[in-house]
């Protein structure tokens, strides 16, 4: 028989937003429990690859109730963003249950039943902190086992240490990739990017000031009124990405959050690095064919490896017994959501925002933990 704890609130997912969710209850002094797959809190953040910044600036991205040292840079680096969170941790003495991984989670009367590998939790209120990243979409490209070198999604990459006097290919144009782009650059390879889709891409600082600071104000007009206010001075910028083997989508960067529930690129050096010929844009692949990669443009290129920056899936939420429409909820803001908080049920971090992940996920866990008191 597993055993059975009993909580007020259960939390799934030590991650950013769960820890962000436990400081708030833990504040208020509202019970708690938080069950956490591995062995560390933040763990996705230790297994990022090594060049990686926060794209959003530290003024923003601070969890609630706890900034970023005033030595730490605007852009803090991945080790820095992991040693911010163990102090978090620490400050508000959370202590997730480890490895421990739901399976299956139902309402059962006043309750939520949260099974697990670890047990049964039963609780009155119940935060799925799990985010919108889950597990790495599958590499399928047709032809890809004649390839005789790596083909990896951009969750296994490290280093471009591991590629230098290597020709790399790229897959996507989203933040990662074009970071990763820039860490092979620089670490010696030589880096393509194969970009399919149209992209927005905006300046990560204007004039010296982050982006998103810009996008705070903007963000009570609707999105059009405020990409076409943007507009003029992000082009001016970035200039004309179609001469550099780009599409520009038909609406702006705010436009594009909340009609994809994907975030624009932030640039941080990559459209420079095109400019100069140090990374070089290919269209969409058609077939592999041994180390020769194909593309629908008619173009063919020898590769010595191939990275996959495809995204995740957000399988992990479907574990909860529950309306569908719960989780088409989830492509708007907590402050918009219409069955926020429904039955005891939230879910923090999982919208993606024109002001930073971070950003939202502070407001979210807020959001909830008031909420829960109220209740």
């Amino acid at each position: 028989m597993l055993p059975l704890t009993q909580t007020n609130v259960l939390i799934v997912g030590a991650g950013i937003s769960g820890l962000a969710t436990a400081a708030c209850l833990q504040r208020q002094g509202i019970e708690y429990v938080i069950i956490e797959k591995h062995a560390r809190v933040a763990s996705a953040w230790h297994n990022h690859y090594h060049r990686l910044h926060l794209h959003t600036n530290k003024r923003i991205s601070q969890l609630p109730y706890k900034k970023f040292g005033k030595n730490i840079p605007r852009y803090p680096s991945r080790q820095q963003v992991i040693d911010y969170l163990n102090d978090y941790q620490q400050a508000f003495n959370i202590k997730p249950v480890f490895n421990t991984t739901a399976t299956f989670i139902k309402k059962e009367g006043d309750y939520w039943i949260t099974q697990t590998t670890n047990g049964i939790f039963q609780s009155k209120f119940l935060v799925m902190a799990t985010g919108p990243f889950g597990k790495p979409k599958p590499v399928e490209l047709q032809g890809m086992e004649t390839f005789p070198g790596k083909i990896m999604h951009s969750a296994a990459y490290k280093t471009g240490k591991d590629f230098a006097n290597q020709k790399v290919l790229v897959i996507g144009f989203g933040n990662s990739a074009c970071e990763i782009a820039i860490d092979l650059f620089e670490q010696g390879a030589t880096p393509f990017m194969s970009v399919r889709s149209a992209v927005n891409i905006v300046p990560r600082d204007v004039l010296g000031v982050p982006v998103l600071e810009f996008s705070l104000l903007l963000n009570w007009l609707p999105p059009r009124i405020a990409d076409l206010l943007s507009a003029p001075l992000a082009n001016a910028l970035i200039g004309d990405i179609t001469k550099l083997g780009l599409k520009k989508k038909p609406y702006g960067p705010l436009e594009q959050v909340q009609r994809e529930g994907k975030s624009p690129i932030l640039d941080i050096g990559t459209i420079q690095l095109i400019r100069k010929g140090k990374i070089k844009i290919v269209g969409d692949i058609e077939f592999i064919e041994g180390n020769m990669v194909h593309f629908k443009q008619g173009q063919t290129q020898p590769f010595d490896a191939i990275i996959a920056c495809i995204g995740y899936s957000k399988d992990e939420i479907n574990i909860i017994e529950v309306d569908r429409n719960r989780f088409e909820d989830l492509q708007v803001s907590a402050n918009r959501q219409q069955y926020f908080g429904k039955d005891g049920l939230y879910f923090c971090g999982y919208y993606i925002s024109p002001t930073g992940q971070i950003h939202e996920i502070n407001a979210d866990a807020r959001k909830i933990v008031k909420n829960i008191r109220g209740i």
